[in-house]
């Protein structure tokens, strides 16, 4: 096993499937069984997971709504994800921790970190939800802070594209996927990976970043097993 621990970013919108809105179960039951494979190699896990599919703090304030109000709506649909990760999990007996960052006594920890570590030490998933707890924020923030903060190896972000291209390749037949590119490489290229904040906090905390297909079942296993899956931000 290449990776001791990892912390997984999952986007909101990926929970969709092929709805419009809101939670796909059986999107949901595959990542669930995903993440079980990749525990049953030993690897300790920590999961955050955007709200996109939910609502979206952004596009609520360029609709007139407070940007402040927007964000903190958008981090408690981080927990309804949140939450139902952590059930599907639970249902095919994988043990889990939610923590928020936004105290909810009733359905959560409230984040402690070395309480985050100790959950990882014993085996237990543990799910960062309600992002930083603070405004103009981004999840993919919320996932580095915490990977940094929990020792983590390496950020897996888990998205419906295969790896890192030269363009959308959704939108243009000819990009061209990269199998490794570095930081520097990324900030010249103009590449997306994650938003700026997110991606400099791991440059300047050296932690690699792997972009990988989550839809694609078995893939986070072969990820933290080694294998030639995805993208890979080095230094």
């Amino acid at each position: 096993m290449k990776y001791r621990r990892v912390l997984l970013k999952l986007s909101g919108e990926a929970l969709m499937g092929n709805q419009q809105f809101g939670i796909d179960h059986n999107r949901l039951m595959q990542y669930a069984y995903d993440i079980k494979a990749a525990c049953d190699q030993g690897v300790e896990l920590a999961l955050v997971v955007g709200g996109g599919n939910i609502f979206r703090g952004v596009q609520a304030a360029e609709g007139g709504m407070e940007r402040t109000q927007g964000d903190y709506m958008g981090m408690l649909a981080t927990m309804i994800n949140s939450m139902a990760l952590q059930s599907a999990l639970e249902s095919i007996d994988v043990q889990t921790r939610l923590m928020s960052a936004i105290k909810m006594e009733q359905i959560a920890e409230s984040f402690i970190r070395r309480r985050a570590i100790r959950h990882l030490e014993k085996g237990r998933v543990v799910i960062f939800g309600a992002g930083t707890g603070n405004p103009y924020f981004t999840t993919d923030s919320a996932a580095s802070l915490r990977a940094i903060e929990i020792n983590a190896d390496v950020i897996l972000k888990g998205t419906r594209v295969d790896g890192i291209y030269s363009a959308d390749p959704e939108k243009d037949a000819s990009a061209v996927k990269y199998d490794t590119v570095t930081f520097d490489e990324v900030y010249s290229k103009g590449l997306n990976v994650m938003d700026l904040t997110a991606f400099t906090l791991c440059k300047e905390n050296k932690l690699p970043i792997i972009v990988f297909d989550m839809n694609a079942p078995g893939n986070l296993t072969k990820v933290i097993t080694g294998e030639q899956v995805g993208t890979l931000v080095e230094f």
